[in-house]
């Protein structure tokens, strides 16, 4: 059985991490996701309930924002419980367990991740002065990658036998 779900949408408002009473992170967001079918001329958008947990939910909360492109791949999920009025009341929303966020923030906390990935991939690291603004490196060095080509001294095709192939 099959249960996926992938998603590409603007939140609908900031998100708020929270915690369970075991620790545990979690947010609750709604996803607003364009349909494909205009109604005149204006198009439609569904308002779809999304649930992050753990690490997950505390990057979405720290580095995303009401409006923002996210992209998120997950797993529908039904619930129940009694309301104030005692009716049951039913639920369903979207576990995200990947969240790809889809477009850089203007922020500082865009800047900061970009840092981070610099540092990561072997970037010159960016040193602050004694004012709080940065400056950069004014020697950049090239990295490049280079891979041997396993297939450059081969001469035309291959020739592959029908024992060779897993079919």
């Amino acid at each position: 059985m099959i249960n996926r779900v992938v998603l590409v949408g603007r939140l609908t408002k900031d998100p708020e991490l929270r915690y369970t009473q075991s620790g545990t992170a979690t947010v609750k967001f709604t996803l607003a996701v364009n349909r494909r079918v205009k109604n005149d001329g204006q198009p439609d958008a569904d308002f779809i309930s999304c649930v992050a947990w753990i690490k997950t939910a505390e990057n979405l909360a720290n580095f995303q924002k009401k409006g923002n492109l996210i992209g998120l791949e997950g797993r529908i999920q039904t619930g129940s419980f009694e309301g104030q009025d005692g009716k049951r009341v039913y639920t369903t929303d979207v576990v995200a367990e990947s969240i790809q966020f889809l477009e850089r923030n203007n922020s500082q906390q865009g800047e900061q991740a970009q840092t981070q990935t610099n540092q990561q991939y072997g970037a010159p690291q960016q040193q602050q002065q004694s004012l709080g603004q940065q400056q950069t490196y004014n020697q950049q060095q090239n990295y490049t990658r280079v891979d041997e080509d396993p297939f450059a001294s081969s001469r035309g095709p291959m020739e592959v036998s029908e024992d060779d192939l897993p079919f």
